[in-house]
This record gives structure tokens, C-alpha cells and sequence, in this order.
């Protein structure tokens, strides 16, 4: 017995805005008789786990979150400014166009200046507060970073030394002579590894005494790594402009088409909405989530967090049970296969639109990442460092990067999109139209990786142009190849930046 579809028929004449009216009749013979108790506890067991995810996320310290603080946040600064240098050095029309994507390094100066505040707050290592007096000097704040070194001279060493070293790069007192620069020098050897923060005090300190000959092999020396460094970026930089270019005119010819009547992407039918019942496929969803929030709560409690594989494996593991009951209550019944009912199987004839499909999707949210990094700018907002900071990129083994990129770029996008998309979405497309479905679903997919409110904003955006793409090509194939290109870049992005 079919079970019946809880979507009203289509009155003639009137179009909700939110409220879906044109669900195709569920097709296929599905099982009745959920459990309303059963279903309740589901959504209940489901809302606090998404409670907890959201207040644990928010209440946690962020600084906790990363193994060493003082020194992941050393190395992302430094070379942030590493590239910043590496840009001065580029042609003016490209250091236009780098300004124009990547933003202000001013803005970025000064959030840095705020993440080395916090840091010092809670940290005792006297070389965070040298980093930030020098980050505060040549970010245009050297009576900050002065004063800094006026309350050092009360404390244990090695703050006195600490001290001499900012007056001397910094006050506007008469330097000191040549050999007690040279005692300097070797004291901030000494004391700071090499790098960004290392090589600006050096370099200040032969200038104050007059010695262009070590300046200029100061500088030299620090040019390779900054080009270096500044070589990758622009590199990934020229990736994402030609995929925004190509893309854009995508878009363009996309809405050109739709304004004909023609889908230029469509790849796969029936598409969205699903030929399966409202009410079965929120029962299915209830339960399978509950399950998988069940095993995700046993994965944290048991697994031990430095364990990469054991993470990655908790994807799918997480996944198979909504997966499972989707397929026995939902596609066989209604006699498709897992490939049909998402649309993954497509010939060889749509590689074209498929490919258009991505590229479209991909600028899209490019483009929408450049607005809110900008809009970001204007407001003061930004998302915590330690939001994307992650230590197995940047200074993991072979095998354990090798992990974490089969995580965030082959299990994450897939199963996320299948979870999500393929189900969340296109269950709730049967009740509504697309933008209460795309945006209750991102809102959902938002808050359960528990960023901050940039970090929210950014990741639902993501969420509704999947959809989007979803419902436009009927083929959930694109936006799992955009969600794992999404993630590559962002992998490559830090491993470029932090690790090699």
C-alpha cells in the first residue's frame, strides 16, 4: 500500500512563496506505521546533539583547541607576513590585484595584533609577547610595543633581554655602538628561531647602527623564503581567478538560457523533488540521524582525538546507518538504486554539463567568499585562526596528511552531500519550495561543524549553492565534485602557506 504524500494538492491560481505545491505523487509502495514516540525522541535526541555541538563549540576556549598555541600561531603570522613582504616585491598592477582578492594587509596586521593580544593573555611563553611587541612596531604601533618593554624590566629573564632588544630596534634614542649591536644580533639568535619576526628585528637593528652591508644580506637571505612563499600563494591564487573567470561567464550564459527556457546543466530526472512520501522519507531522516549523532557521540568519548584514521573513519560511519534505512525505506521501495535516486549515474555525453555544472557553482561561491571578506573588512569581523589552523596539514607525516586529505576532501564532501543534499534537502523540498528548503538545510549543515559566526555564514552559503546546483542539474555529482574542490583549496591554501 502506498503511503499517502502529506503535500497538499496544487490549488489553481495561488504559489506559496515558502510552501511547495507542485511535488510530483510519491511512486512505489512504502512502509507505513513509524512510531510517532519513536520519531519524536529521534528529533528530540537530534536537537540536543546539534545543542551541544553549538554550545560546547561556543563555550570551548580557542585556544584549546589547538595542541601548541604559541607556536601554530608564530608560524600562520609570520609567514602571513612572509607573503605580505613577497608582495611588496611584485609589480605594482599585481600587487593591485592581489590587494583585490586577498584584501587589506593592514586589516590583516591589525587582527594578527589581536590574536597575539589574546594569546598573551593566557599564555607564559615570553616569546609570544616579543613576537607581539615586534608585530605591534611594524604594524605602526611602536610606543605599544615600547611600553611593553618598559614593564619587561621587572621580570625574570629572559624579559630584561627581551626588552633591550625592542629599545634598541625601536626608541628613538641614540642606537647603541657597533659592537653592542653585534652583541644584539647574536642575543636575538639566540632567542627567536628564524623567520618573519627574526628577520624585521634583525634587519631594524642594522639599519639603527648603520651596517648596510648585514642589512642587505639580511634582506637577501629572507628574500628566498619570502618569494617562496609568495610563489605558492600566487599560484593558488591564479587557480581561483581562472576558475571565477570561466565560471562567471558560465553563470552568465546559464541565466541567459533560463531566461529562454533552456537548462543547459541538466543532467539527471526525476531530480527535486524526490518521487518518495514527505512523511516516510522525515521518519527515515529522524532515525537515521539519531543513530549516527548516537555513534558520532560514541566516536568522541572513545576515540582518542590524535588519531587521524579513527577520525576520518567516523564519517562514514556516522553516515551508513541514514544511508541504510534510506535505501530500504526510500529508493527500493520506490524502485531506484542509490545511483538513480541521487542521479550519480551519468553518461559519458554529460561530462560537459557536469564539468559547466562545478565551474558554475565553484565561482559562485568564490564570489561570495570575496563579498563577505570584504563586507568582513568593513565590519571588523573575522573568523578565529584556529578555526582553520590544523596541525596534521601542517605538520604531520606522509601517511597522516595523506589521512586528513582522504577526510576533508574525499569523505567529508561525499557523505556530507549525500546526507544533507541528497536527504535533508530533497525531504524538505517536499514540503517546501527551494529557499526555505536551501536554507534550513545549510542552516542545519552550518551549525553542526561549529565554527564561529563568519565561519557559520561561510559554510551555509556553501550549503545553499549546493543545493542549488542540486536542484538545477538533478544530480547531487556536482556539488559533491564542488565541495571537495572547495576543500582541496582550502587544504592546499594551508599546506602552501604553513607547511612547505
Amino acid at each position: 500500500m502506498t503511503a499517502p504524500d502529506p503535500s497538499p494538492p496544487p490549488q489553481p491560481g495561488s504559489r506559496s512563496w515558502w510552501r511547495e505545491t507542485d511535488a510530483p505523487p510519491a511512486v512505489g509502495k512504502f512502509p507505513g506505521g513509524y512510531s510517532p514516540l519513536v520519531s519524536w525522541f529521534a528529533a528530540t535526541f537530534l536537537v540536543a546533539s546539534l545543542a551541544f555541538v553549538v554550545v560546547t563549540a561556543s563555550s570551548m576556549p580557542k585556544l584549546d583547541r589547538i595542541e601548541a598555541p604559541e607556536q601554530a600561531l608564530g608560524l600562520m603570522v609570520g609567514r602571513t607576513m612572509d607573503v605580505q613582504e613577497g608582495l611588496k616585491r611584485a609589480p605594482a598592477w599585481e600587487q593591485r590585484l592581489m590587494a583585490w582578492v586577498s584584501g587589506d594587509g593592514a586589516a590583516e596586521r591589525a587582527q594578527a595584533v589581536e590574536w597575539y593580544r589574546e594569546l598573551a593573555a593566557k599564555s607564559d611563553d615570553p616569546l609570544v609577547s616579543f613576537q607581539l611587541a615586534i608585530l605591534q612596531a611594524e604594524a605602526g604601533q611602536p610606543s605599544q610595543a615600547l611600553l611593553s618593554a618598559h614593564e619587561w624590566n621587572d621580570r625574570d629573564d629572559p624579559y630584561p633581554r627581551l626588552a633591550e632588544l625592542i629599545r634598541a630596534a625601536y626608541s628613538e634614542e641614540p642606537p647603541p655602538d657597533r659592537q653592542a649591536m653585534d652583541a644584539l644580533q647574536a642575543d636575538l639568535t639566540d632567542v627567536m628561531p628564524a623567520g618573519w619576526f627574526h628577520d624585521r628585528l634583525a634587519v631594524t637593528l642594522a639599519r639603527r647602527a648603520g651596517d648596510a652591508e648585514s642589512q642587505a644580506a639580511l634582506l637577501e637571505q629572507a628574500a628566498i623564503r619570502v618569494d617562496r612563499l609568495y610563489t605558492y600563494s600566487r599560484r593558488l591564487t591564479v587557480v581561483e581567478l581562472a576558475a571565477m573567470l570561466v565560471g562567471t561567464l558560465l553563470l552568465v550564459m546559464m541565466w541567459r538560457r533560463r531566461s529562454a527556457g533552456i537548462n543547459p546543466v541538466r543532467l539527471h530526472e526525476p531530480g527535486i523533488p524526490p518521487p518518495w512520501p514527505g512523511r516516510v522519507g522525515a521518519a527515515v531522516l529522524l532515525r537515521g540521524g539519531a543513530i549516527g549523532a548516537a555513534i558520532m557521540a560514541v566516536c568522541l568519548l572513545s576515540m582518542p582525538p590524535e588519531n587521524a584514521s579513527l577520525r576520518a573513519l567516523s564519517i562514514p560511519m556516522t553516515n551508513v546507518p541514514l544511508l541504510a534505512l534510506a535505501y530500504y525505506h526510500l529508493f527500493r521501495p520506490a524502485g531506484m538504486t542509490f545511483e538513480e535516486g541521487f542521479g550519480l549515474s551519468l553518461p559519458w555525453s554529460h561530462f560537459g554539463r557536469l564539468l559547466a555544472a562545478v565551474l558554475a557553482v565553484v565561482a559562485a561561491g568564490l564570489w561570495g567568499e570575496w563579498v563577505m571578506d570584504r563586507l568582513a573588512e568593513q565590519w571588523g569581523l573575522t573568523s578565529h585562526w584556529t578555526e582553520w589552523f590544523d596541525a596534521d596539514l601542517v605538520w604531520g607525516g606522509g601517511s597522516l596528511t595523506m589521512i586528513s586529505l582522504l577526510e576533508y576532501v574525499i569523505f567529508a564532501p561525499l557523505f556530507e552531500e549525500l546526507a544533507f543534499r541528497g536527504l535533508l534537502f530533497a525531504i524538505l523540498r517536499r514540503k517546501f519550495r527551494f529557499l526555505p528548503a536551501a536554507l534550513i538545510s545549510a542552516g542545519i549543515f552550518g551549525l553542526a561543524h561549529g565554527y564561529g559566526p563568519v565561519g557559520l555564514i561561510s559554510v551555509c552559503w556553501s550549503g545553499v549553492l549546493w543545493a542549488w546546483i542540486y536542484e538545477k542539474t538533478g544530480s547531487l555529482a556536482p556539488g559533491i565534485l564542488a565541495h571537495a574542490l572547495n576543500n582541496l583549496l582550502v587544504c592546499l591554501a594551508v599546506m602552501a602557506l604553513l607547511r612547505w
